[in-house]
């Protein structure tokens, strides 16, 4: 009987139950455990993105899942934040005043027009009243003064010029509100018979005194004394006005007046022109006498004789069956100056509203503002002819 070597039979065994090791029988436990081994490593999913809001409205950073084997990412700290100073605003430069308007361009402020008018009226060149306004009758009184001077009569003026007139703090004064002042006020009634009654027919207002006595209008002295309390400040209260004195006194040798243009020239013997002042004229073509007449007489602060035939428009007058005697006074119906015509009922005279002056129109005869009416008066004698033109 042959007989194997030991050696070999166990080396047998042992290849035999190792290889039933390595195959194991399907559906096993060992054989699943081996099957999933095989598969390939699952990557984990990133959970997703949510939409974020915030000032900026940038998304978020992308998520990035770690790779097995690789070191993890380095985190950085994000950037600093920049922030930008924000400045107070620059204050704001002062306003840059214009500069005065050089000489000769430009319109004249009030004062320099109440000075130009100032300067003409000392002339006896009347603008009518003192206003301050550079208006159609100031520029006929700068005409009538230019040519009177042999200039272009262009009614236009510079500022050259005005300094040639005179400064324009010259053509201004004080004027200090007395006791007197205040005492003489008068009480000015709308009836008739009531002016007729009355003792004298005075100023009614400060106001009105200061601005007649001064040939402006009343608006012109509230503006340049706008603190003053009008129209009847305290005594002792200072009042700026225009200085129209002192003036040209001369002597006329003949009278004009153009009815088309609502003035009255003045010349001298030498046929020059002397004095120009706005006058009011009668609103009935009928009653505007044209031709040559002469002065025959003459008052200073007169009288007024009331005759209710010639008011037939007037309510009043219907029932006063006698003439009446209106007493004197600068609001008396001819105002402080006459001077009578050689045609029944009509003269030149002043009045107690010299703001109407070439606005309104009478009854026949030629009106004046109180101050031209009393220098005409003064240029003026018995028999001095007086012209009426259309």
């Amino acid at each position: 009987m042959r007989t194997f070597p030991y050696r070999l039979c166990f080396a047998a065994l042992l290849g035999l139950a190792a290889g039933c090791q390595t195959v194991p029988s399907p559906g096993s436990p060992r054989a699943r455990r081996v099957e999933e081994a095989r598969k390939p490593p699952v990557t984990a999913r990133a959970p997703a993105a949510r939409p974020t809001t915030g000032t900026t409205g940038a998304p978020p950073p992308a998520y990035h899942p770690p790779v097995p084997g690789e070191p993890p990412p380095v985190r950085r700290a994000p950037p600093p934040v920049l922030t930008v100073p924000t400045n107070p605003p620059a204050a704001r430069p002062p306003p840059v005043k214009p500069p005065p308007p050089a000489a000769g361009i430009g319109p004249l402020s009030f004062r320099e027009t109440l000075a130009l008018q100032t300067f003409l009226d000392r002339q006896n060149f009347s603008p009518g009243c003192l206003d301050g306004k550079m208006g159609g009758r100031t520029r006929d009184a700068v005409r009538a003064w230019q040519m009177a001077r042999g200039l272009p009569g262009t009614g236009e003026i510079d500022r050259d010029a005005l300094r040639r007139l005179g400064e324009q703090d010259e053509a201004f004064t004080v004027h200090v509100v007395s006791e007197d002042e205040r005492a003489a006020l008068t009480f000015v009634p709308e009836s008739w018979r009531e002016r007729s009654q009355a003792p004298h027919l005075g100023y009614q207002t400060i106001l009105e005194g200061v601005a007649e006595r001064y040939h402006a209008s009343e608006a012109a002295i509230r503006l340049l004394n706008p603190g003053v309390s009008w129209p009847d400040p305290p005594a002792g209260t200072s009042v700026v006005a225009p200085n129209p004195g002192p003036s040209v006194k001369p002597t006329a040798g003949k009278i004009m007046i153009q009815l088309g243009r609502k003035r009255l020239l003045a010349y001298d013997a030498r046929g020059r022109i002397v004095a120009v002042f706005p006058c009011s004229i009668a609103g009935n073509v009928e009653k505007r006498p044209v031709g040559e007449l002469k002065v025959v007489n003459c008052a200073s602060n007169p009288v007024y004789t009331f005759d209710p035939a010639l008011f037939a428009e007037d309510p009043e007058a219907s029932s006063i069956p006698q003439k009446l005697i209106i007493p004197s006074g600068p609001n008396n119906p001819v105002g402080v100056a006459w001077l009578s015509l050689d045609r029944p009922g009509y003269g030149i005279h002043g009045t107690p509203k010299p703001e109407d002056i070439g606005k309104t129109e009478s009854h026949g005869c030629f009106r004046l503002a109180n101050w031209n009416a009393r220098k005409l008066l003064d240029m003026i004698s018995i028999g001095t002819p007086v012209i009426v033109t259309p």
